[in-house]
């Protein structure tokens, strides 16, 4: 693959805001297709906040997130209306022991 020409050198990192190298940052899309990149502007994630993110399967989770109105309410609404919603889907969480 070519690179861009209108890449910029640097990227602000989606977790910590730092400014990083592109060769330095990994490419984030939150609708979980990177490679379909028609229309589509990438955030980043420095390497050390990508090792951080967990990497399993997150299938619906941005369209929890959303229904849960992430980021639009305190975060106590945030959390409440989240936990409601995934148990709704999944059924009740319980720790395994």
């Amino acid at each position: 693959m070519w690179p861009s020409r209108n890449r910029t050198e640097t990227v602000t990192c989606l977790a910590c805001g730092d400014q990083v190298t592109r060769s330095l940052a990994r490419e984030y899309d939150k609708h979980g297709d990177r490679w379909d990149r028609n229309d589509k502007e990438f955030e980043h994630v420095c390497k050390s906040c990508h090792d951080d993110l967990c990497h399993y399967p997150r299938d619906e989770l941005e369209e929890v997130l959303v229904e849960s109105e992430a980021g639009k309410t305190s975060r106590e609404a945030f959390l409440s209306r989240y936990l409601e919603t995934v148990e709704e889907r999944y059924g009740t969480l319980e720790e395994e022991s």
